[in-house]
């Protein structure tokens, strides 16, 4: 066996965590808390944050199967030591509706099949447990929610105490609100929908006199489904914004630190801890989920992403983003477009771009047929990760993107609405050639050129070109269609904020020519003329020699050439642009 802990990234399951003696942050201290807070739990949170994993460890603690294995499973961690006494007292049926076919052909047949899996497994480990009428009766149940209302009847009788686990709850509706629509996510849902049907007996299993069903625990990424099977989950608590569990997914700042060091002092990370943390930092941090808690977490599979990467081949990945995060996000069309055309969302999403921040309070739960509602769509967000808690000011909470990863999948999103709304599209093997000649031959003028030209064929887009603001936001999703640069916008310089700082992506592109400071100026339609213009100017040309003084600018450009220049746009019209020395 090794002599050291490897990374157990893409690996959700504790039991070989353990056993294989794979790298481990202990975050079993919150079971007794977890007990504390009620009998059936809903927990949310947003994708690649170590749901599966967690509730791996719950069936571990809880699985009366695995009494005699309690010490070897559980041994150095919290709970080892601090054992509760519902420990190894329950059977255990669990659910992980991610492998569920999202097909909407196959999709009946799918969901059947996983239920009927995992009864077949239910069935196997507990068989000493469960006497023949169990299995005879069973043997003549066809309907999964039938097989699930028969088990927890049968439990009540006998005395039997089950624990049900379901990850991934929402995981092929989300899906198929994206890619089928909101009819074929409504059969499924609303009235006779077999998934609806599935959560009525769930509902059931709860209630009575010593109910079979003696806790349950879901995850999800948000609370839309639940609130259309369950209207609202009134079975139990909804436990995502409560301050206990904050730290319980992802990993705190101390977590991750101690991680670098344990592989840097046994000698398999090359680079010293303080000079990834800060990469880390910028790319996957700042996630707070409590209003009342302020401590904010790292996404957990992004941080095992890059140290494995950085253990194997010595360097941090040159694509940041891992490819599997981007997968799983894509699965999110629905938040810009149903139905193959824009809802009423992308105003808000591309708004939100452009600001930076919004503020609203966090409603805990609503049906898809309101996402169009702009608490509820911010809310949204904020459970998917796509925004975070940034304060509380005067009692609302504020929100921003939490990192440059999201901020990548903004623009992505932003991108993807324009060309499936009809709204805008662009050739983009031309323009990331453009991009590419700006980063490494000063070529920064064709890349405005090009967009504005572009800009006076497709009309359409014109009424999404309002302010400065939106200028840039828009401006900036398309040249992070390709990552030479990390753009850095609104970004505090010299007791300023300098529209964009085009930031040399060296981790990627280590011999990049050019970097550049930008001023964007924005003059109303029917406002212009030469003076307006020459006024625009000369604030620009002040702002961008105080900001080029920055210290944070000489520390990050290396030895690229750096050039400032102007960009003037009236209305959706460029109408200057030109380097200043």
């Amino acid at each position: 066996m090794r002599n050291f802990k490897a990374i157990p990234y893409g690996i959700a399951d504790f039991q070989k965590i353990q056993q294989n003696n794979l790298y481990y942050v202990d975050k079993t201290r919150f079971i007794p808390e977890i007990e504390k807070s009620g009998d059936f739990l809903f927990l949310i949170r947003p994708r690649r944050f170590g749901k599966s994993l967690f509730l791996s460890i719950l069936e571990g603690y809880y699985d009366i199967s695995c009494e005699k294995e309690f010490d070897t499973l559980f041994q150095d961690t919290w709970i080892h030591e601090h054992p509760t006494e519902n420990k190894n007292k329950y059977l255990i049926l669990s659910f992980n509706f991610s492998v569920v076919n999202p097909d909407i052909k196959e999709l009946a047949e799918s969901f059947e099949d996983h239920v009927k899996n995992q009864f077949f497994g239910f069935e196997y480990k507990y068989k000493n447990l469960l006497d023949e009428s169990y299995f005879s009766t069973m043997k003549n149940i066809e309907k999964s929610h039938s097989k699930l209302n028969f088990l927890l009847k049968y439990a009540t009788i006998k005395g039997l105490k089950v624990y049900i686990l379901i990850d991934e709850y929402d995981n092929f509706t989300n899906t198929i609100l994206s890619a089928s629509g909101k009819k074929s996510y409504h059969d499924i849902t609303h009235g006779e929908g077999f998934l609806r049907y599935f959560f009525n007996v769930l509902k059931g299993g709860t209630t009575g006199k010593g109910a079979g069903l003696t806790n349950l625990f879901i995850t999800g990424v948000s609370p839309v489904t639940m609130d259309d099977v369950t209207s609202g989950f009134n079975i139990g608590k909804n436990i995502t914004t409560d301050f206990r569990f904050s730290e319980m997914l992802g990993l705190t700042e101390t977590e991750t630190l101690e991680m670098l060091s344990y592989y840097k002092n046994i000698g398999l990370l090359k680079q010293e801890p303080e000079k990834l943390y800060p990469i880390m930092t910028e790319w996957y941090n700042n996630y707070r989920f409590s209003e009342q808690n302020e401590v904010k977490v790292f996404n957990s599979d992004m941080v095992l992403y890059f140290v494995d990467h950085c253990i194997q081949l010595g360097s941090p990945p040159k694509d940041l983003i891992d490819y599997n995060v981007k997968t799983d996000y894509k699965k999110l069309r629905h938040l810009v477009v149903l139905d193959k055309q824009l809802n009423g969302n992308f105003s808000k999403l591309k708004e939100i771009n452009d600001i930076g921040v919004v503020s609203s309070d966090i409603n805990i739960g609503f049906p898809a047929h309101k996402l169009v509602d702009s608490e509820n769509f911010i809310s949204l967000l904020y459970y998917l990760g796509l925004l975070t808690i940034d304060h509380i000011q005067e009692g609302t909470p504020v929100f921003k993107i939490p990192n440059l990863t999201i901020k990548k999948l903004f623009y992505e999103y932003l991108r993807e609405g324009f060309v499936d709304g009809n709204v805008f599209r662009m050739n983009f093997w031309d323009f990331s050639k453009k991009v590419q000649k700006m980063a490494y031959h000063g070529e920064w003028e064709n890349v405005f050129d090009y967009i504005a030209e572009e800009i006076k064929k497709q009309t359409t887009i014109r009424d999404y070109l309002y302010g400065e603001a939106a200028i840039r936001g828009f401006l900036l999703a398309y040249i992070n269609m390709v990552d030479f640069f990390i753009t850095r916008c609104e970004f505090e310089m010299n007791k300023g904020f300098a529209d964009v700082f085009f930031q040399p992506f060296f981790l990627k592109y280590p011999d990049m020519r050019y970097s550049y400071l930008m001023e964007l100026k924005y003059i109303k339609r029917g406002e212009f003329n030469e003076t307006v213009l020459k006024e625009k100017i000369d604030e620009a040309s002040n702002q961008l020699e105080i900001y080029a003084k920055d210290e944070f600018i000489a520390k990050s450009i290396g030895n690229t050439l750096f050039q400032k220049f102007i960009v003037v746009f009236n209305g959706w019209e460029m109408v200057y642009r030109r380097a200043i020395s």
